[in-house]
């Protein structure tokens, strides 16, 4: 387990969808109600869909914006990556907040997702980590609620940051905070939630010519509503309310590990 942290933790807040993101002055807010040591640290362009990636083959540039505030020409795990062992390598963050990303991460989403990158890079440091994401389009409209996510942000952290200082929050765990797409007065309560399995979000590749009639591609995907099975965040947006879902680092599937473990053995000893 982590340390409790402090009553007045130094928060570092991240994204990946870029420094001049409205979501990421929504994720500012909501680390401002929770302390007066805050460092911004994102990426200076947007960074969807990046997963877990590391700038390998290019320089980090850093560019100073205002006091404790900077853009990072990389992914949203070199901005983390950069802070810890860099800027803040004296006094390391107590919490890594990332996001709130323009729409939900939520089911196969956290696999591609940035903002999930973000905290797990945090989580890697063994730092508590949330990811936020709002969702948007589940109820026909195409307005982002960022109001939702700072009604709700500030109480989902705190609910969090207790669950941390109880000494419950394991260091290989990430939280990951969605918010539904309504009015804030419409959520209906916070919910804990596990990792569903999306069946409608088709992706698709569309073909299209440019000015010269070269072909190239965009990955689109087919927007319509599924039946998620009760429990899981699918479900809990949905039906209006926040989801959180803690995400372990460990990809071992250790039902199949044991079965393989068996069955080689019998293999071997035939």
């Amino acid at each position: 387990m982590v340390n409790p942290l402090p009553g007045n933790p130094r928060i570092l807040v991240t994204n990946d969808d870029g420094i001049n993101a409205p979501g990421l002055q929504s994720l500012i807010r909501i680390a401002q109600s929770l302390s007066d040591d805050v460092w911004i640290v994102a990426p200076e362009w947007e960074q969807s869909g990046a997963g877990h990636s590391l700038s390998l083959s290019e320089p980090l540039r850093l560019r100073e914006l205002a006091p404790q505030h900077y853009a990072v020409k990389g992914t949203p795990t070199d901005c983390v990556l950069l802070a810890v062992t860099y800027l803040l390598v004296d006094h390391k963050p107590d919490l890594v907040l990332s996001g709130v990303n323009r729409g939900a991460n939520m089911a196969d989403d956290v696999t591609y997702s940035g903002t999930i990158a973000g905290a797990m890079q945090g989580m890697v440091h063994g730092i508590p980590s949330i990811a936020l994401s709002q969702a948007y389009g589940f109820d026909g409209s195409p307005d982002v609620r960022w109001d939702v996510a700072e009604a709700w942000g500030p109480k989902a952290v705190r609910a969090l940051l207790d669950f941390q200082r109880a000494g419950h929050w394991p260091e290989n765990v990430l939280m990951n905070v969605n918010f539904p797409a309504c009015e804030p007065d419409e959520v209906t309560e916070i919910e804990v939630t596990r990792q569903g399995k999306r069946d409608v979000y088709t992706p698709k590749i569309e073909k299209r010519l440019d000015g010269r009639g070269h072909d190239y591609f965009w990955v689109t995907f087919d927007r319509l509503l599924s039946d998620p099975a009760a429990g899981t965040d699918l479900h809990a947006i949905y039906n209006k309310t926040v989801s959180i879902t803690p995400l372990h680092r460990n990809l071992t599937e250790t039902e199949t590990l044991e079965t393989l473990q068996s069955d080689l053995e019998k293999g071997l000893q035939a």
